[in-house]
């Protein structure tokens, strides 16, 4: 019976973080949507942070695009917070036109942090040093401010590979689609790291384990404002070479998210909606390999109770087959929901660093 019950139970957690939430999602948007009061000629002060950790390869070409934004000179100011790099990054940035600021080794957040605090601007965005943004991209995000409501809003956060090309498989465009229904619906769970804004006053000192993408979303919205998605605010970065290496990233990732879940607080003084939101998206999500884990053993422990149980291992089986030969959809999902699992693991052994260092083939 028991076995059962966690057999069953673990698929219904499988089945509605990955298909039974996003079709509810889409339906409540068709019946009930929360629009933000936009206005494209809103252009407040913005100050535009790029953290940086031995960034030389990209960082003059990461500031010269943030030069060619279509935004008023006078309203913007550049800014490269760098957390004691040891190459060049520092005196190319500054040669590049950008204001730098030197920090001791303390991880991207205490950098930006920092930068923060030696800001003024009406508006604080980020970036990763080796994103590209279209030239309409700050005005994009900015014009979301209009709406007093909105406290953060991210962008479109897009992948190219070596070529050029576009590298956006079905599971990005999946979550991305998800990003625009929970912002039609009120905020989204979670944030896009390469493109993003929050107004000055609603900006939060989050533990340096955590990061913004995770942890700003479901902060503003227990303060009673709101976290969106503009995907019209578009980003461009080199993607992860392999499915291996982006394994390794969502390691990292994940490790972080982890800490989030289990201290970040993450449920307190939510809304009801927004509660099964979170839940649904974010911790489902990341205990999907656990879920996946107890599905297998119960599925092997009920195999002889009926064609039902032989069918769903076989299932199983066939998925693991699939990615071990590198058929491209299967070996990713094993790979990233597998992440899940490891990350958990580093995460209760060790904890999480604060300090990162740059993903391979990402520059």
């Amino acid at each position: 019976m028991i076995v059962k019950v966690l057999f069953w139970g673990s698929l219904a957690a499988l089945g509605w973080t990955h298909a039974g939430y996003p079709l509810v999602l889409r339906a409540l948007v068709r019946v009930r949507k929360r629009p933000v009061g936009r206005d494209d000629a809103s252009l407040p002060s913005v100050s535009v942070i790029v953290a940086a950790h031995n960034e030389e390869p990209v960082i003059e070409r990461r500031i010269a695009n943030l030069r060619a934004l279509d935004y008023p000179a006078d309203r913007l100011e550049i800014v490269v917070t760098s957390d004691a790099s040891t190459d060049r990054t520092e005196e190319l940035a500054e040669a590049a036109g950008a204001r730098v600021i030197r920090n001791p080794r303390g991880g991207k957040v205490a950098a930006q942090d920092h930068a923060v605090r030696e800001t003024s601007s009406d508006v604080v965005a980020f970036s990763d040093a080796n994103a590209t943004w279209t030239p309409d991209a700050l005005r994009k995000l900015v014009r979301n401010f209009a709406d007093p409501d909105v406290a953060y809003v991210c962008g479109r956060a897009n992948l190219y590979t070596d070529e050029g090309k576009t590298k956006e498989g079905a599971y990005w465009r999946y979550e991305l689609a998800l990003r625009a229904d929970e912002s039609l619906l009120g905020s989204i769970t979670g944030g896009n790291g390469p493109i993003y804004a929050v107004r000055r006053e609603d900006y939060v000192e989050v533990d340096p384990r955590f990061g913004h993408d995770l942890s700003f979303p479901y902060l503003m919205v227990q303060r009673g404002r709101r976290a969106v998605y503009d995907p019209e605010a578009n980003s461009y970065e080199k993607a992860t070479p392999t499915s291996e290496d982006e394994y390794r990233r969502k390691v990292r990732m994940f490790e972080h998210c982890w800490a989030i879940v289990l201290e970040g607080k993450m449920l307190r003084r939510l809304p009801p909606l927004y509660f099964v939101e979170v839940v649904s998206h974010r911790h489902l999500r990341y205990a999907s390999g656990l879920f996946h884990l107890v599905l297998l053993g119960t599925t092997a422990a009920l195999v002889t109770r009926g064609p039902l149980f032989q069918v769903a291992l076989g299932l199983q089986l066939g998925l693991l087959a699939a990615a071990a030969f590198g058929v491209g959809v299967a070996r990713y999902y094993v790979l990233v929901t597998w992440a899940t699992v490891a990350s958990l693991v580093n995460y209760l052994r060790r904890g999480v660093s604060v300090t990162w260092e740059v993903a391979e083939g990402t520059r």
